[in-house]
């Protein structure tokens, strides 16, 4: 399967987007296909075996639009968007400023029937219906055309859409006042009105394209996280090539490529130091404000700033494959998704158009079958026609999420999908990793005590023997052993029959001897006896320390104290996290005492101890059967099951790929204040959709049976075509300024 991402054109509503994904979705070979209104993109996965994108865009030609492909973090495709966006823009303002001063023309003219007495500063002239003919039809017909394409091509699909009530709406009102102009004796000799109303109709249209080039321009913002941080991207870098140093645009540097980057001076790729020193200001990509400080050896992330010093570096990653690249990308795939929240408001959209049309007709006959007035049901007709609205309701929702996900973004959170963040304001309980999580994932050894002591160099043999089954470990714990090991000058030698044992241990044969390193439970299910140790390792445990047991030929010969540190943001984390009503779990492989002071320290009451990394994930589960929403929060290979079993997996960005894969929500520094971060962004986020589905819901169910004259009966009031118009304009810009309020988040330090 393939996905790929398109920019669509012609789209007027809610309803036009439900069409597209299912003339998409027809296409044999395509998988799935969602559309994202606010955005103006579609999301397709398809066979390409089956079929091609050629044909996918066939489809959506066919139904009356257009579609063009996009690659995710391509300039071309910026520029293509941009292009689209401003063409639309530009056709807009035209005919709105051409429909605006018609509509003034046509407003002065009708005042004196409006009001219903003569006006003397107003020319009778201006109200001659053949003047206001002639005025009206460039109006009706070129501001309007596309309301007339977009309703004949959804009329031969046998669908309706937005443009179809506005079309018929306007269609009503100019061509009653044709009529009324070109044969008013025959309305008048039934007793009708011969009064016309091209100026409803001008000022409807003006009003409506007045709306959509301000969502035009709204929906424009609601991109500018991907801008902004494509925008980050530097556009050359000087790259050393047989001793030369050549400035090449970025799309010519290589991988293993050496790049010399001088202070001031953007990183333009993704690399490692490999000679001098600087301060890199990496809060563009991370949100972390604080610069770090950067050596020989370390990781350098492209478009970060470069500050005080000046060194090369060899380029590991490139073009798509670099972290910036990869972050936009995923905010891309957050923003074509769809939220469970909105599932309902499509399907309200899909039945909205035909439902409305029904009400009109049903207007018009009830109000010119009971009182004979043919202008006051058409009024009436009219008004329902122009009221109605599902483009607010299309919008709701993608316009907060495309907000909401860009947001994370800038502060150092990638929100894989809308489901994840509709997910995230639902938790419960937030369950976390010790290691590497609340720990730096840097442990010591502090401390190392055997049975005999320090006689005859047997400390450092037994050392010997520990790190040199331990070398052939990616444990944390093995690589804190290893560096103990060599800061006792110890040389390492080969291991034979290395073995793993999942969440115990590791064991191996060196130089003849059977060497067992791991937990105390994994020892005394091996039958070894462990009592001569059992009061140091308390005392360990007590300040906090894990513990690990050494055995040597089936006889128990140290213990060695490991202390990580914790991350300086944890304690704070935490109580954040508590204070926000979410209960805090840590868990760990650790044994319980350890675990269970290190969880004092942090102010965390529920501990799980012990526990196997193929484990975790039964943990997890086991919570949710208490009917608990529940976040996974990890770094490492071993929690990447745990944080898929939970409803959402948190991984720390510093951690391993599967753990990032794995999870829905990634923190790209690593710092726990992310999480924090993350949840009261998204609790944000579903506060603005709601607010935004209420709008568009109390808008309609109180907007149509106004328009259709209900308070007419009470109190003689009816709504005029001309207002419902401008609400109806109004009800979209509203939805989509309501969500750009997202801009303004920021994270509440607690």
């Amino acid at each position: 399967m393939e996905n790929t991402t398109l920019k669509l054109t012609g789209m007027g509503c809610a309803s036009c987007a439900s069409r597209i994904e299912q003339a998409i979705e027809k296409v044999p070979g395509v998988a799935s296909c969602k559309v994202n209104f606010g955005a103006e993109q579609a999301t397709v996965q398809y066979n390409p075996k089956q079929t091609s994108l050629t044909e996918i865009q066939a489809a959506v030609d066919k139904a009356g639009y257009q579609a063009f492909p996009m690659k995710q973090f391509d300039t071309q495709s910026e520029d293509l968007e941009k292009k689209i966006r401003l063409k639309e823009q530009k056709d807009l303002s035209q005919k709105v400023i051409v429909g605006a001063v018609i509509s003034v023309i046509l407003i002065i003219g009708a005042l004196p029937m409006m009001v219903g007495v003569s006006l003397p500063f107003i020319p009778l002239w201006l109200h001659n219906p053949w003047l206001q003919l002639i005025l009206t039809i460039p109006v009706q017909f070129w501001c309007g055309y596309r309301f007339y394409i977009n309703s004949w091509k959804a009329f031969k699909h046998h669908t309706a859409t937005m443009d179809t009530l506005i079309a018929l709406g306007t269609s009503a009102a100019f061509f009653y006042s044709l009529f009324a102009t070109l044969f008013p004796q025959v309305l008048r000799q039934q007793g009708l009105s011969a009064e016309v109303y091209y100026e409803t109709a001008a000022v409807v249209i003006t009003l409506i394209l007045v709306g959509r080039l301000l969502e035009n321009r709204a929906k424009g913002q609601t991109s500018d996280a991907i801008r902004q941080l494509m925008g980050l991207q530097a556009k050359t870098a000087l790259v050393i090539r047989n001793g030369q140093e050549i400035d090449l645009p970025i799309a010519a540097v290589q991988v293993d490529d050496i790049i010399l980057v001088r202070p001031g001076e953007k990183i333009p790729v993704d690399g490692e130091i490999v000679k001098g020193n600087s301060t890199i200001d990496e809060s563009m990509v991370t949100g972390e404000s604080v610069p770090v400080k950067k050596y020989p050896g370390d990781e350098v992330i492209g478009a970060t700033l470069n500050k005080t010093g000046s060194f090369q570096f060899k380029a590991t990653r490139v073009g798509q494959d670099t972290v910036l690249a990869q972050i936009v990308q995923l905010v891309q795939q957050a923003q074509g998704s769809k939220a469970p929240i909105q599932r309902f408001a499509d399907q309200i959209t899909g039945w909205f158009v035909p439902g409305v049309m029904g009400i009109a007709i049903l207007t018009f006959i009830l109000w010119f079958n009971f009182t004979g007035n043919i202008t006051l049901a058409l009024i009436c007709t009219v008004g329902v026609l122009i009221i109605a609205c599902p483009c607010a309701l299309g919008l709701a929702t993608p316009t907060s999420v495309m907000v909401g996900t860009g947001k994370g973004a800038e502060n150092g959170i990638l929100i894989k999908d809308a489901q994840s963040l509709e997910l995230a304001y639902q938790l419960q309980t937030i369950v976390l990793d010790k290691t590497g999580t609340l720990t730096e994932g840097k442990p010591t050894v502090t401390d190392f005590i055997t049975v005999r002591g320090v006689t005859d160099g047997n400390e450092l043999k037994l050392l010997q023997l520990a790190g040199s089954v331990e070398r052939y470990s990616e444990h944390p714990l093995a690589e804190a052993i290893i560096r103990y090991c060599k800061t006792q000058q110890v040389t390492l030698t080969d291991a034979t029959d290395f073995e793993a044992v999942a969440g115990s241990g590791v064991q191996g044969r060196v130089e003849g001897q059977w060497v067992q390193i791991g937990t105390q439970r994994w020892m005394q299910e091996l039958g070894l006896v462990t009592e001569s140790l059992e009061q140091d390792q308390e005392k360990l445990q007590y300040l906090s320390k894990t513990v690990i047991w050494l055995a040597v030929n089936g006889k128990i010969e140290g213990i060695m104290g490991i202390s990580d540190a914790l991350k300086p943001a944890s304690a704070a984390a935490v109580k954040a996290l508590q204070r926000m009503k979410l209960e805090v779990v840590m868990l760990t492989g650790d044994n319980y005492p350890t675990a269970k002071a290190i969880a004092h320290q942090l102010g965390i009451t529920r501990v799980i101890a012990e526990v196997k990394p193929d484990q975790k994930a039964a943990q997890i589960a086991a919570i949710q059967r208490e009917g608990k929403r529940v976040a996974m929060v990890g770094d490492g290979i071993n929690d990447a099951v745990a944080l898929a079993q939970a409803d959402v997996g948190i991984a720390i960005g510093t951690g391993t790929d599967v753990a990032i894969a794995a999870s829905d929500i990634t923190l790209i520094s690593g710092d726990l204040q992310g999480i924090v971060t993350a949840i009261q962004l998204s609790r944000a986020t579903i506060r603005n959709i709601k607010q935004n589905l209420f709008f568009a819901f109390i808008y309609n169910v109180a907007g149509i049976p106004i328009a259709a004259g209900i308070l007419y009966p009470m109190f003689g009031w009816l709504l005029n075509p001309i207002i419902a118009g401008g609400a109806m304009a109004l009800s979209s810009v509203s939805v989509v300024t309501n969500a750009l309020r997202l801009r303004n988040f920021e994270p509440v330090s607690r």
